[in-house]
C-alpha cells in the first residue's frame, strides 16, 4: 500500500522534516516509517565534530512527527495540527550514525478531539535506539 508523502500531510519542511517515507499504518492505531539519514544533515556537523551522532531529541521529534502523521489521517482532525504536549520515559539505547536508516513506529493510546497519548520507538537494523511516551494537543491549523 502507498501512503501520502510526509510533506503532503505534515506542515514540517526541511531542514525540520524527519520522516522520509511512511511504510505502513493502521488508522487510529499505529504507524511505521523510515528516516533515511544520508549523512549530509546539518546537525551532524556540530553533534559531534569527529564523531557525528544523531541527537536524541531529534529521534523523539521524528517519532512525534510520525504520530502527527497518523493522527492527521483521521477525517475528524482535518484542518487541525497536533503539537507536542510532553515527553515521558525517553530512553536512548544506541548511537545513530550518518548513513543509517531509522525505523520508526508509533502507537496511539488514548486520544480525544483535543489531546492524546502515544508511545513510540526508533530502531536501526532492528536494534532499539530510542523509546518514549508522547503527549500531544490538537489545535486549529
Amino acid at each position: 500500500m502507498t501512503f501520502p508523502k510526509p510533506e503532503d500531510v505534515l506542515p514540517h519542511r526541511n531542514p525540520f522534516l524527519f520522516l522520509t517515507e511512511v511504510i505502513d499504518l493502521e488508522l487510529g492505531e499505529w504507524a511505521e516509517a523510515l528516516w533515511i539519514l544520508n549523512g549530509d544533515e546539518i546537525f551532524f556537523e556540530g553533534h559531534f565534530p569527529g564523531r557525528p551522532t544523531l541527537p536524541g531529541v531529534l529521534m523523539c521529534e521524528s517519532i512525534a512527527q510520525l504520530g502527527a502523521y497518523l493522527v492527521l489521517q483521521e477525517e475528524r482532525f482535518e484542518g487541525k495540527l497536533p503539537l507536542f504536549g510532553g515527553l515521558n520515559k525517553a530512553r536512548f539505547r544506541r548511537q545513530v550514525l550518518p548513513g543509517e536508516i531509522l525505523q520508526l513506529r508509533v502507537e496511539v493510546g488514548r486520544i480525544s478531539g483535543k489531546a492524546g497519548k502515544a508511545s513510540g520507538e526508533a530502531r536501526v537494523n532492528g536494534e532499539l535506539a530510542c523509546a518514549a511516551e508522547l503527549m500531544f494537543v490538537v489545535v486549529e491549523a
